[in-house]
């Protein structure tokens, strides 16, 4: 894997590794790229399988800060396999990559948080009762520490760009629900029960696998719809893509800001 990065971009080494979800991978346009590189060609990556994602990772700078940007992931449903991205995450940390920033699109459980909304992820529930690291041999390092897994410093300077890039944005807690179908009305209310803000189908898997790498980890949910039975009507993919993709300017400067005042 570090022979193609090499052959690809001499000499580069990346700070932040960037994960784009659904409807926002055009956030790679960004960048003031150095190579561009398909999972296919990089071992141990993913083979996504969801048409809004690319499955390329897009080296190059945003501002000043190098980068590697994942445009697409693989998620749990996909092959029932929790640690999909163990190897894309593995290998960035190798690269020099201290962070792992993440994007998503999500379901909101808040009504003062509608579609088009952003929110910075403060902590997580796992939902689905897998891990990433099942099976990755013995030793304590599998025994991760998850408290301040979302960086309370990333937090700040993320809640900050956002002020500064005027996008209303809010802070809360994700849980991951496995999928690949919607939640139910009543896995909603248990959800809201439980201290759930924001409901998706990512981003804790790899968080996990992030701080197993140490590596600091912040995230950003973009709302694309209201979860199971808060509001009337039905949910569907395409509904995501199109809200992600009418709202991803947002997220596009809150992302572009932050990073340009990386340090």
């Amino acid at each position: 894997m570090s022979d193609v990065v090499a052959r690809a971009a001499p000499g580069f080494r990346p700070k932040v590794a960037v994960v784009l979800g659904s409807g926002l991978g055009g956030f790679a346009d960004e960048v003031k790229k150095v190579a561009t590189i398909p999972y296919g060609e990089l071992p141990g990556f993913p083979q996504t399988t969801v048409g809004s994602h690319a499955g390329q990772l897009v080296l190059g700078h945003v501002g000043s800060t190098p980068v590697a940007v994942l445009q697409g992931r693989a998620h749990y449903y996909e092959r029932g396999r929790a640690d999909e991205m163990k190897g894309a995450i593995d290998t960035l940390a190798g690269l020099g990559c201290g962070t792992l920033l993440q994007t998503n699109a999500a379901g909101s459980l808040r009504l003062d948080m509608p579609p088009g909304s952003t929110m910075i992820i403060t902590d997580h529930i796992n939902f689905t009762g897998v891990n990433p690291l099942f099976g990755v041999g013995s030793g304590d390092n599998r025994f991760v520490d998850m408290v301040d897994a979302y960086d309370p410093a990333l937090v700040k300077s993320l809640l900050k760009a956002a002020k500064q890039a005027n996008v209303l944005c809010h802070d809360g807690v994700y849980m991951w629900f496995s999928g690949p179908s919607f939640e139910t009305p009543a896995e909603i209310r248990a959800a809201r029960i439980l201290g759930a803000d924001a409901v998706g189908m990512s981003t804790a898997p790899e968080t996990i696998l992030a701080r197993h790498a140490g590596m600091k980890v912040a995230a950003v949910s973009l709302m694309t719809n209201y979860a199971a039975g808060l509001v009337p009507g039905t949910l569907a993919h395409e509904q995501t893509i199109a809200v992600a993709s009418s709202a991803s300017g947002d997220v596009r400067r809150l992302l572009r800001l932050f990073l340009e005042q990386y340090a």
